[in-house]
């Protein structure tokens, strides 16, 4: 006589899942946890990108540098000697540059840049009030003219009498920076620059600025 009931299936898993069933949901749970670490990777990366950039523009576009005021080059119009007076005169034209190094303008007051021998003065040009753009040079043309009208140096004679005229040239020019428009940073720019002249031809022997 048949049996009138089937016995269980002893393979059949107690909670009704099949064996492909639990492998789709550990393939699942894998693939969350797969994205999970993908995320964490990108997030991660995402930050170093951002430290790195930041890090960049700081050295960079927000590191205010010092700009620099310097002399260009120097057209004779004139140029005298009298060893024995002794005396001398001199009129040329030149640039004053101030370089800005900066991601931002640098607005600066009015100066003037003083012409000396062996430290007294022997003339004067001035520089207005202005601004230097964004990493580029202002250049502002002048005529200058210098007279040993006022010296009482005993070694000028000497020296005139050499051949080469030796003269300096010093300025301070104060302003501020201005980086993203809200940044502002005071920076002042020194000059510091040495000229010889050739007597004899009336030209210019060398300019050195530092």
């Amino acid at each position: 006589m048949a049996e009138s009931t089937r016995q269980a299936d002893p393979l059949a898993p107690a909670n009704g899942y099949t064996r492909s069933d639990t492998e789709s949901l550990q393939s699942a749970d894998e693939l969350k946890r797969k994205k999970r670490i993908k995320l964490a990777v990108y997030i991660g990366i995402f930050i170093v990108f951002q430290i790195i950039v930041i890090t960049v523009i700081s050295l960079t576009v927000m590191k205010v540098k010092t700009p620099k005021v310097r002399l260009g080059n120097i057209n004779i119009q004139d140029l005298n000697s009298v060893p024995a007076t002794p005396s001398f005169d001199t009129k040329f034209t030149t640039q004053i540059r101030i370089k800005n190094p900066n991601w931002g303008r640098y607005k600066f007051d009015a100066s003037n840049v003083t012409f000396l021998y062996q430290g007294a003065t022997v003339g004067q040009v001035d520089i207005p009030k202005s601004k230097a753009g964004m990493l580029s040079t202002k250049k502002v043309n002048v005529e200058v003219s210098l007279s040993s009208s006022s010296l009482s140096s005993s070694n000028l004679g000497s020296e005139l009498s050499s051949g080469v005229l030796t003269l300096n040239s010093a300025a301070k020019l104060t302003g501020k920076v201005e980086l993203m428009l809200i940044m502002k940073k005071k920076k002042s720019s020194n000059m510091d620059c040495t000229i010889a002249f050739e007597l004899s031809s009336k030209t210019l022997r060398s300019l050195q600025c530092k």
